[in-house]
């Protein structure tokens, strides 16, 4: 009830103007979700980022940088470290190749990104409760345990599920069947999977990640079965320590290597190569005609600048 009332109120004052949002001089596209982790914000700003890039869109993506050893506004190095700019920042940097900037506070981070990059649209990662800056488009990736769940911390909701009012796109998966909550707004339906290649026959599966369940069942639907497991927090970076214990797993179990995620990957560096055979599983999501999207965003956005 208090973290539910904190939130009801925190977003009235920015409802009613009484606190306000700070506009950068570039538009900005807000990728965010109701809950704690694991709902797909990050494979999908960087499939956002392709279909930009194939359309010829200049743009660069805002991102905290959730664990990151310094809390200045930087520009990602794609040789350097998650201790310096997070996991996921590096991950998008190193896909898509465009400028990642990362900064608790995301309006000085849009201006850094405005001064050294010049005129670009700003992709705002994991934005939609970063009420202080203002938006032109905000997408939310919504699961459907998300209707039935609670706020925190009983469960994993951060604001209400009426908060979607303010959304201007859902992004919900293919067999998403439930009614939603809202109307009027754009309903983008998204189909998702793993992208693995050759990938050993009885591999042991670790992860650091928000959904680690999600994960396996993904494997399981590609005909993977793993021989064990082994889940850590997501975000974990991996020590010496962790190294030796899986593969001590690994010998236990007579497997003959391992899979794991793209951010996990990230978070071993150099580590990974001490694991031996690792096959390393990409998250893949496809939308319903992808052209009608990113005409959708860029036509409203072009109206919503021409109006401010």
């Amino acid at each position: 009830m208090i973290y539910g009332a904190a939130t009801q109120i925190r977003n009235q004052l920015y409802d009613r103007g009484m606190l306000r949002a700070r506009r950068l001089s570039q538009p900005v596209i807000s990728v965010g979700n109701l809950s704690v982790g694991g709902s797909g914000k990050t494979p999908f700003v960087m499939l956002l980022g392709e279909l930009l890039k194939s359309s010829n869109v200049q743009f660069d993506v805002l991102s905290r940088g959730y664990g990151r050893r310094n809390g200045r506004v930087l520009a990602v190095d794609c040789n350097g470290s998650p201790d310096d700019f997070g996991d996921e920042p590096l991950l998008i940097a190193r896909r898509l190749g465009c400028p990642v900037i990362v900064g608790k506070d995301r309006y000085r981070a849009g201006v850094f990104a405005e001064q050294k990059f010049g005129p670009h649209l700003h992709i705002l990662d994991d934005g939609f409760q970063h009420r202080s800056l203002a938006r032109d488009f905000d997408i939310v990736m919504l699961a459907s345990q998300d209707l039935d769940d609670r706020l925190l911390p009983q469960g994993r909701l951060r604001e209400p599920v009426r908060s979607l009012n303010r959304a201007d796109a859902l992004v919900v998966a293919e067999d998403f069947a439930a009614s939603l909550p809202v109307s009027g707004k754009h309903i983008w339906k998204l189909r998702r999977g793993i992208s693995l290649g050759s990938s050993p026959l009885r591999p042991i599966v670790f992860c650091g990640i928000a959904r680690p369940r999600a994960f396996l069942d993904q494997l399981h639907q590609s005909g993977i079965r793993e021989i064990s497991s082994k889940f850590y927090r997501d975000h974990h970076r991996y020590s010496e320590g962790d190294v030796r214990d899986l593969i001590k797993l690994k010998d236990k179990n007579k497997a003959d290597g391992f899979i794991t995620t793209e951010k996990d990957a990230i978070n071993l560096g150099p580590l990974l190569q001490k694991l031996g055979e690792v096959a390393i599983a990409r998250v893949t999501m496809e939308l319903e005609q992808p052209a009608a999207v990113l005409d959708t965003l860029l036509s409203v956005i072009s109206k919503r600048g021409a109006s401010a």
